[in-house]
C-alpha cells in the first residue's frame, strides 16, 4: 500500500511541481506514494464561489471563510483518516522528527491557505496542526506544503537507494540531533585543498570518530542550540 498525500488548494497546478523530479518523482511513478489535489474552490459560496470575504472589524488582505474551508477538509476526511496539517508562520516548527513519524503513517492531509489567513472558527473547530517552516513569511502554503512532503516522501521505504542514506542526516535520530558531517569525493586535490587522510586512510573505526567530531564541531559553531540536549560527555572539541 502507498503513502498517501492530499493536498487541499485554491491552486491545484502548484502540485506536484518539483515533486514531479528527481527522487520523490521517480518514488511516485513506481507507486510508493500517491498524490491527490482537492480544488477548495468547489466548494465557494455563491455565484461566483468566494472562497474568501473581508477581515472581520476591518484590516488588510481577505480572510477565508470558516464555511467554505470546513466543507473542502470535510469533503477529503470524510474518505481518509490521515492528519491534517495546515501551514502557519504561528506553528509548531517543523522537524526531521516530524517528518519521520509522517512517514511511518498511511499518509497526511495538507490545507494550504493563502490572504491574509483563515477564520479562527475553523481552526478551533477542525483542530489542524499548524506547523511552520520558520520565521518569515510565504505567499500561501502551497509552498510549505512541498517542502514539507520532500522531506517526507525521502523517508518512505523504497525511496532513497540505500537505507543507510537517511540514517547519518542532519538532525535525524541516528546522528545524535547533530549537523552532519562533512562529505568529500573526486578529485583528491582540488585548487590546492586535500580530502583529509582519515577520510581516505582505510580505518572505519577511526573514520567515524572523526565523522562524530566534526559534526559536533560545525553543531557548536552554526546551531549550538541543538546541543543542549546532549550528553554533559559528549560535547563538541575545542578549537
Amino acid at each position: 500500500m502507498s503513502w498517501n498525500a492530499h493536498i487541499i488548494t485554491g491552486f491545484p497546478a502548484m502540485f506536484p511541481g518539483c515533486l514531479g523530479e528527481s527522487l520523490a518523482g521517480r518514488a511516485r511513478e513506481d507507486g510508493l506514494w500517491s498524490l491527490t489535489t482537492h480544488d477548495v474552490r468547489e466548494h465557494g459560496q455563491g455565484k461566483h464561489k468566494n472562497i474568501d470575504d473581508t477581515p472581520a472589524g476591518g484590516g488588510a488582505g481577505m480572510v477565508m471563510r470558516a464555511d467554505v474551508a470546513a466543507s473542502a477538509l470535510d469533503s477529503v476526511t470524510a474518505q481518509h483518516d490521515l492528519p491534517v496539517l495546515l501551514p502557519s508562520p504561528r506553528g509548531v516548527p517543523w522537524t526531521q522528527d516530524l517528518a519521520q513519524e509522517l512517514a511511518e503513517g498511511a499518509g497526511v492531509i495538507f490545507f494550504c491557505n493563502r490572504y491574509e489567513g483563515i477564520d479562527e472558527r475553523f481552526i478551533e473547530a477542525r483542530a489542524p496542526l499548524e506547523v511552520s517552516l520558520g520565521d518569515y513569511i510565504l505567499s500561501g502554503g502551497e509552498p510549505a506544503a512541498l517542502v514539507m512532503l520532500d522531506s517526507i516522501i525521502r523517508l518512505l521505504p523504497g525511496v532513497m537507494g540505500k537505507v543507510e542514506s537517511g540514517l547519518q542526516e542532519s538532525f535525524s535520530v541516528q546522528s545524535g540531533g547533530l549537523l552532519e558531517h562533512p562529505h568529500y569525493t573526486r578529485p583528491q586535490v582540488w585548487e590546492g585543498m586535500e580530502i583529509p587522510e582519515v577520510v581516505t586512510s582505510g580505518d572505519h573505526e577511526k573514520l567515524d570518530k572523526w565523522r562524530r567530531q566534526r559534526a559536533l564541531a560545525m553543531t557548536q559553531e552554526r546551531r549550538p542550540d541543538l546541543l543542549e540536549d546532549l550528553p554533559q560527555n559528549d560535547s563538541a572539541p575545542k578549537k
